[in-house]
């Protein structure tokens, strides 16, 4: 099965997202956070789908204004 790794940069904008969103309202960081890994994770599947850009793809978030960059190794 394939792996999918976060970037520290990656990282840091998963949180950064998580506290903007739970300054919303409360709870939404936290949805924030399931939807976006959900989504992360749906690239084992769905990996190489997306239009590439920069020399990466990158698939946009459903619900979020997020837009996910990824390579695929190997």
């Amino acid at each position: 099965m394939a792996k999918v790794l976060l970037s520290k940069e990656a990282e840091e904008d998963i949180k950064n997202g998580i506290d903007f969103y739970e300054g919303l309202e409360i709870n939404l960081g936290s949805y924030f956070l399931n939807y976006i890994m959900a989504e992360i994770e749906s690239l084992k599947i769905y990996k190489g789908i997306h239009m590439k850009v920069d020399g990466f793809y990158r698939m946009l978030s459903k619900k979020f204004p997020y837009a996910i960059y990824y390579k695929i190794d190997g």
